[in-house]
């Protein structure tokens, strides 16, 4: 059985985003009904919509007519879910909004998908990621040579919303096996936005400027090219690795007996002393080629990578190993290739994959759905995952952030670190990835601490972890030695490799999968460099896909009563977040690829500068672009050719010339008035004040120990059982006590923990 066998979900999305969350559910054995207006196979053009529609029936009927509606209306009297990515308004145009739906049929999970926000100016347009990256400041984050914004060639927030509504859906349903009761679930595109970027500032603390080139920043964590041409990454993200790093290239010498950092190693991490680490670390890496650097870094154990190509990396034995890759005939097009789910769940797994097919509406069985048990909801709604506990043993980003969704939704969340903390504590933006949290510190090594912890996962739900290879198996906490103390406990470990043996042992981090994914080289483009995303791509969706994972087997463990297991990687995640990119067939256009500090996909969907600041366009119809003519007096050309006309063309540089002298305000003025879809590039500053974003509640500030914070209000919003995150991050320690308590430990046993130092008091 697979975790969602037995729900019928309807898929009315136009777009990606809600086609996307669907495949998961798919995935995981949902019957999914495409409800498809025209019947028109997308995937030729656009080869993803193969891959987000797999597994599901294509029903052609159009909402927008009478009998469509009619006909959809009873297909939802039958379904579990229902997914929606409508504008603001039009679903309560045609009574498919969820007040509307969850009150006709109270069991349904009604779940809409909007491109942009809610409510607000911007939120009408047709969906964009460059109008979505320009408003949230995506665009502005990612670093370029000119200072420009960056169009980035994967729609990484629109990736994140699917991610983050397939798990939002999935906690929904968690929630109606105890209540008895569907509900809306909302999840913007600033809500996926909000989980690719962290935005999270402490009031009155220095800002934060940790990358500052397409390269990347600091020297420890930065590309380099080659004596070949070719580029490696250096992932030396933590001091330990990097003296390795400088050590193995014969760098520490010389960097130990310049002036500006006179035999301290601390003076060589901060500036001055970094930018002479990075000029003697550019030049020692031009004297040899790559695979020599490569060689000779990976002997002393430095995380580092190669600068590969998506199609070497998804026809790699990596990918291979992890079988992630998929072949699926189609009757036309031949053997389509496609990522298939990035994480495994080992008690209700994947189901067979197979490419959409089409069905009439009379070969879809009538369904109807089980009435709510008598008294179901008359308790005061609670948090979608509230009851839920989950020890999360996670550092850095990865595995952490996985728990911090899921304290978004109502769990109980422990962070449970050693006495030194996760190494991660310093930047700002730990307090996004751990927010929600309570602190335990623990010291595993011990004895007493291991036993206090494994009684403590007798009373808990979830235990998830991003150990290295054989760090559980050391600590004697692997999965089938927690299931020996709680059979329903559900274990999800996230890896670097998966299930490549030859590299499983190797320290892994996000851009060395962003190298050799391909993604950097996909965003500089063919004859140019290689760019550094500033978007931690693999950890955020790892993140996103493990939250989704975890709900679907809390789900699956309500019929079957039984944990099981949930692994997953980097290196499996590197390909989910490019899936739309990596589907190929004999004759399929060619995935998008960028360039150097990258202004659009085309001229017109594209950066433009203005008087005073820069602007997002995009027309994707015909009518869009002759009103683009009209608001800026230019003369309309082949309206066709005009939509695939190239980011640096003619017809781009005439839009350029006329948009530049005009102030901004005026420029979007004009374009909005002839109906244009464009909206202004904001800056990561501009975010916390932003009119828009401020409408739809988009960031708010709390309180931390540390002092005032600002950072994301959440990943979803659930109608009938609100959630919010319980906690700030924690600090070290903070709440180890409580929690020890909270799990029924005795008092003398906690003054004994702490005295032996198994367990750290705050």
């Amino acid at each position: 059985m697979s975790a969602f066998a037995g729900l019928r979900v309807l898929d009315f999305s136009g777009y990606f985003v809600g086609a996307m969350a669907a495949m998961h559910l798919a995935d995981f054995g949902a019957e999914v009904i495409k409800l498809d207006p025209t019947g028109v196979e997308r995937g030729l053009t656009e080869p993803g919509y193969l891959a987000w529609n797999r597994n599901k029936q294509r029903l052609v009927l159009d909402i927008g007519t009478p009998d469509g509606l009619a006909a959809a209306r009873t297909l939802i009297a039958g379904a579990d879910v229902a997914i929606f990515d409508q504008p603001p308004g039009v679903l309560a145009g045609l009574g498919l909004d969820a007040e509307t739906l969850t009150a006709a049929h109270p069991r349904l999970v009604h779940a809409w998908a909007p491109p942009y926000g809610e409510t607000g100016r911007w939120s009408g347009f047709p969906p964009s990621h460059t109008l979505l990256s320009a408003i949230t400041s995506i665009a502005m984050r990612q670093p370029s040579y000119a200072h420009s914004p960056v169009h980035l060639v994967t729609p990484q927030a629109y990736y994140a919303q699917a991610n983050c509504l397939a798990a939002a859906i999935g906690a929904a349903l968690v929630e109606r096996e105890r209540s008895g009761q569907g509900q809306g679930v909302v999840v913007t595109g600033l809500n996926g936005a909000a989980q690719v970027v962290s935005g999270t500032v402490l009031h009155g603390a220095p800002p934060a400027v940790l990358w500052t080139s397409p390269r990347g920043g600091a020297p420890s964590y930065r590309l380099y090219e080659c004596a070949d041409g070719l580029f490696l990454f250096l992932g030396t993200l933590f001091p330990n690795f990097y003296m390795r790093a400088l050590d193995a290239t014969d760098v520490l010498g010389e960097v130990l007996v310049h002036p500006e950092i006179d035999g301290d190693l601390d003076a060589a991490l901060v500036q001055p002393g970094a930018f002479v680490t990075l000029a003697l670390l550019q030049e020692k890496f031009l004297t040899r080629p790559r695979a020599e650097w490569l060689e000779v870094l990976q002997a002393a154990d430095v995380p580092c990578g190669p600068v590969g190509t998506r199609e070497a990396w998804f026809s790699g034995p990596t990918v291979a190993a992890n079988r992630i890759r998929l072949e699926l005939d189609h009757p036309e097009l031949g053997v389509v290739s496609m990522p298939g789910s990035s994480v495994r769940l080992a008690g209700t797994p994947a189901v067979e994959p197979r490419l959409c097919r089409t069905v009439d509406l009379e070969a879809i069985p009538a369904r109807a759905i089980a009435e709510a048990p008598a008294g179901a909801g008359a308790a005061a709604a609670a948090a979608p995952l509230a009851g839920v506990k989950i020890l999360d043993l996670g550092n850095v980003i990865a595995a952490p952030y996985a728990a911090t969704i899921l304290a978004s939704f109502g769990a109980d969340v422990i962070k449970v670190e050693g006495p030194e903390g996760d190494p991660f504590r310093n930047p700002p933006t730990f307090l996004s990835y751990n927010r929600g949290k309570r602190g335990l510190a623990l010291d595993l090594k011990q004895d007493a601490a291991r036993q206090v912890f494994l009684e403590m996962v007798a009373g808990a739900d979830v235990v998830l972890d991003n150990f290295r290879y054989g760090v559980r198996e050391r600590l004697g906490i692997t999965y089938e030695q927690l299931r020996q103390i709680n059979p329903r406990i559900i274990s999800l470990s996230v890896t670097g490799y998966g299930d490549d043996v030859a590299r499983q042992t190797l320290p892994a981090f996000d851009p060395l999968l962003q190298a050799e994914s391909g993604l950097m080289q996909a965003q500089g483009g063919e004859d140019d460099e290689p760019v550094f995303h500033a978007i931690p791509v693999n950890d955020v969706t790892t993140a996103a896909m493990s939250a989704f994972a975890i709900v679907a087997a809390l789900l699956a463990r309500e019929r079957t009563g039984e944990g099981q297991e949930i692994s997953t990687s980097l290196a499996t995640t590197s390909v989910m977040a490019q899936i739309g990119q990596l589907v190929s067939f004999a004759g399929a256009p060619p995935a998008a690829m960028g360039s150097r500090d990258c202004l659009g996909s085309s001229a017109l969907e594209r950066f433009y500068e203005c008087e005073g600041g820069w602007i997002a366009l995009a027309c994707p119809t015909e009518a869009h672009y002759r009103g683009l003519c009209e608001a800026l007096g230019l003369e309309p050309g082949d309206a066709a050719a005009a939509l695939t006309a190239p980011r640096d063309g003619p017809l781009a540089a005439a839009i350029a010339a006329a948009l530049r002298p005009l102030d901004r305000a005026e420029a979007l003025a004009r374009l909005d008035a002839a109906g244009v879809p464009a909206a202004p590039v904001i800056t990561a500053p501009e975010t916390y004040a932003d009119p828009f974003l401020a409408e739809n509640g988009y960031l708010e500030t709390y309180a931390h120990p540390k002092g005032t914070v600002t950072g994301a209000t959440g990943y979803a919003r659930f109608l009938r059982t609100p959630a919010r995150f319980p906690h700030p991050a924690p600090l070290l320690a903070q709440h180890s006590l409580e929690v020890l308590r909270d799990y029924g430990v005795a008092e003398d046993r906690i003054a004994a923990l702490v005295e032996s130092g198994a367990v750290l008091q705050a």
